[in-house]
């Protein structure tokens, strides 16, 4: 069994999307700028925007954090949007998700310049996706498709299971996966109604688990040899830890890593790879690589 270490794969990564800007700096160019919008207080959030602000400092970026308080209107929200839209400094943004229940994500969403999209949620960016052509794609299925090219994963032909169908994580990972110049594999996606998913499982090269139930895979579902992906990552309570909980994937990973060739770690599989992968469509953005 071998670890996919996703945190060292992402911090070669952003030596060298530095290295790059360095050059571009260098010649004269524009150095890449991320804008992130973050709306209330949520935990989880808080973490991601920081570690993504983090990464904007490796990678020789130039980033601005745009605060809101939980009860921002969306209409208020919408003119920050318009306003970072028409921005000629700012490459590419985010609109930090979830958003107070009084807020329409997918108006928001709907609402950013598919050219600053580095989200990859547009559903201009989504259908490009889906049918090859260059594109921004959403973070963590271009951070797992990534981790398995540099791991020399072979996915040409192989069965891969996708448990899950958000259209965050699970939809465009089988769109991926399908394509000739990403996976080239045979998928199955399942969810919460499939009836025989276990058997799936058992029939599976390659196994992508983002169904965001902790210790959901376990190792009576995975054949031997697999390679597993766990993409979960949900905080459960942990009297032993300062925080209070721990992060815990959506794979049972003591049990099932015996029996895998390959297997992502929770925490420092996926998750470090959704955020240098953020970093990547950022540096496309300022080097107008897709749209102009």
């Amino acid at each position: 069994m071998q670890l996919i270490d996703g945190k060292a794969t992402a911090a070669k990564i952003k030596e060298e999307i530095a290295e790059e800007v360095k050059l571009i700096v260098e010649a004269g160019g524009k150095r890449p700028h991320l804008a992130a919008i973050l709306v209330g207080h949520d935990g989880g959030s808080e973490t991601y925007v920081k570690n993504k602000v983090l990464a904007c400092e490796a990678c020789g970026f130039k980033s601005t954090l745009i605060r809101f308080e939980e009860d921002v209107t969306e209409d208020e929200l919408l003119a920050k949007v318009d306003e970072l839209n028409n921005d000629d400094d700012v490459d590419g943004f985010i609109v930090q998700l979830p958003l107070p229940d009084h807020i329409n994500e997918q108006k928001v969403i709907m609402a950013i310049d598919y050219r600053k999209d580095v989200d990859g949620f547009h559903p201009i960016n989504v259908g490009r996706m889906s049918i090859g052509l260059p594109c921004f794609i959403s973070a963590t299925p271009l951070g797992i498709i990534t981790l398995l090219k540099r791991y020399g994963i072979e996915t040409s032909g192989k069965k891969c299971v996708i448990l899950g169908r958000s259209n965050i994580v699970g939809k465009p990972m089988a769109q991926l996966m399908m394509q000739k110049q990403y996976g080239d594999a045979t998928v199955t996606v399942c969810h919460s109604r499939s009836k025989t998913l276990k058997e799936e499982c058992l029939n599976a090269d390659i196994i992508i688990a983002a169904i965001g139930k902790p210790g959901f895979v376990t190792a009576d579902m995975v054949k031997d040899g697999a390679v597993i992906v766990d993409v979960g990552t949900t905080r459960v309570p942990d009297a032993s830890r300062k925080s209070g909980f721990r992060l815990s994937g959506d794979v049972l990973f003591d049990e099932v890593a015996p029996k895998c060739s390959f297997i992502t770690p929770v925490p420092g599989g996926v998750g470090p790879m959704t955020i240098c992968s953020l970093m990547k469509n950022t540096l496309a953005a300022g080097k107008k690589e897709f749209y102009v």
